[in-house]
């Protein structure tokens, strides 16, 4: 159903600018994530343009203007916290009918939040959505949003543009909170990703990027597109929101995913980040198997490269499928392993982010991990699929972790890095190493903030992965920050890889592309 107008409604969608956290010696403790696909948005566009809507981006992290709006302490050293993008007050408050602003990381909260302060002059309704204002609503109320909407599935965005639009409404409010503390239940059931709207070739576009995370591809992968085939998890991990959204796991089909990959494709992209972690979450279901196998195929055949930048769960891509039963079968699947990081040189996986398990013994904080040489023998697999570009992310900051630890992780890893590289000689491994960003609200945060552990409490050094923020029962954060940096350190020597802002900067081996490397 549409809205019935001779006009349609005017809204700006807004993607604001990225985040810079800068030293006195002048280097950039953040990514600086500008050129990332716009996920997301491609979806949100494509919807409210479906509902009638005149839907058009606003997109702040498109261009090279920088800004400083303040100073955050962090290990001993002033951090001047910098904006980069475009100048957020040349926007015209007044220019659209209502806005929408995107709000999912914390380490943006503080810029998001300027940015509605700013558009809240011209007096038009500002919809805030995405997982740092559902976590954390106060500071988007005091900066002027209007509502708050707590539905990641989209099946609130209708209503509650009708609702600040004045229109007549499709259906009742749901799922959205209001400044005033008036909220409003999420509708059950969540709206599946089956039923979002395509996007046209101009969204599609629109959503492009040409890196992600921080990693840049090589030509002939750009431009990136993007798809979100499925939302919720089967998982409870104690550090993540989605359990709290009441979404469930809900997927595409392969019909509809491809579909979505087409657009990809005719409007242009080289390759497509596949973007959910629980992909194959749809293995636990009847047929689920072949699922993956049709999609993964149909992109092979409709010559379009995935990436899969979030870390899928090597558990599901064994023979006993990710339920965790004491004898479940941990051996890889190999015609799955193929599908799923399978190179050929022009299609199948090009790059993959694995997250890495921690080699010790008796200790699974988390169902879903595989014992240590489970995972390695999973690992060799892949690496034997032909997959050229591995980020091997680790996390750093467990409650628990010791210099005795970290050393044993860190030893463990250059073996692991070493037995890969034996298969084959020229992959690419390299360390993303994390620190813990705790999410508030989830197990995670209530522990660290109960116990003391979370040290720094300025949202954009706690919501960076690089800047560790939390200290152990054995380490000051300090010394888990000095950990990331000497994790980090593995792998660099890889030929293809330079250091990019703290994230991965691709160049052609034997051949560095430097108009591809940014200083």
């Amino acid at each position: 159903m549409t809205l019935t107008s001779d006009k349609a409604p005017t809204i700006g969608l807004v993607e604001v600018p990225t985040l810079g956290l800068y030293d006195p010696n002048g280097k950039n403790w953040t990514p600086m994530f500008k050129r990332n696909p716009l996920l997301s948005k491609q979806v949100l566009l494509a919807h409210l343009q479906a509902g009638g809507f005149d839907a058009q981006m606003v997109h702040l992290k498109d261009g090279d203007y920088e800004e400083e709006f303040g100073h955050v302490t962090w290990k001993g050293a002033t951090l001047r916290k910098v904006y980069s993008g475009k100048r957020i007050w040349d926007v015209d408050p007044k220019a659209y009918e209502a806005w929408g602003v995107t709000a999912n990381f914390m380490q943006e909260q503080q810029i998001a939040c300027m940015v509605i302060k700013h558009l809240a002059k011209g007096g038009k309704p500002i919809v805030v959505g995405g997982s740092d204002a559902i976590a954390t609503p106060e500071p988007y109320f005091q900066a002027g949003a209007t509502v708050i909407v707590l539905d990641k599935s989209g099946g609130a965005n209708w209503a509650i543009f009708d609702h600040v639009l004045g229109k007549p409404p499709r259906e009742p409010l749901n799922g959205v909170l209001f400044a005033d503390g008036t909220k409003y239940a999420k509708r059950n059931p969540a709206l599946n990703p089956q039923d979002w709207p395509l996007p046209s070739l101009e969204v599609a576009r629109q959503c492009f990027g040409t890196e992600y995370s921080g990693e840049r591809f090589l030509e002939d992968l750009l431009p990136i597109g993007s798809i979100f085939s499925d939302i919720g998890c089967d998982r409870t991990c104690d550090f993540c929101q989605t359990p709290t959204y009441g979404t469930g796991y809900r997927r595409m089909t392969p019909q509809r995913a491809l579909e979505w990959l087409a657009i990809q494709k005719e409007a242009g992209a080289k390759s497509t980040v596949m973007v959910a972690d629980q992909f194959l979450g749809r293995i636990l279901f009847p047929g689920g198997r072949d699922e993956i196998l049709e999609i993964t195929r149909g992109a092979r055949e409709i010559g379009m490269p995935l990436l899969w930048p979030n870390g899928l769960e090597l558990r599901k891509a064994t023979l006993g499928r990710g339920r965790n039963y004491d004898h479940s079968d941990l051996t890889p699947d190999e015609e799955l392993v193929e599908a799923l990081w399978g190179w050929d040189g022009k299609v199948g996986s090009f790059l993959a982010y694995v997250p890495a398990e921690r080699p010790v013994v008796g200790k699974q904080p988390y169902a879903k991990i595989l014992p240590w040489q489970q995972h390695a023998n999973m690992l060799r697999s892949i690496v034997r699929a032909g997959l050229p570009v591995l980020i091997y992310g680790v996390i750093v900051g467990l409650a628990q972790d010791s210099h005795e630890e970290l050393s044993y992780l860190e030893d463990s890893i250059l073996d692991l890095r070493q037995d890969l590289k034996s298969i084959n000689p020229d992959l690419e491994f390299q360390v993303a190493s994390y620190s813990i960003s705790p999410i508030p609200g989830t197990p995670q945060w209530n522990y660290l903030t109960k116990s003391g552990l979370l040290r720094i409490q300025d949202p954009s050094v706690v919501g960076e992965f690089w800047t560790a923020s939390c200290d152990t029962h054995h380490l000051s954060y300090e010394e888990v920050s000095d950990w990331q940096v000497r994790l980090a350190e593995i792998g660099k020597d890889d030929s293809k890889l330079l250091n990019y802002h703290g994230g991965l900067t691709m160049v052609s081996k034997g051949n560095p592309q430097e108009t591809l490397v940014q200083s």
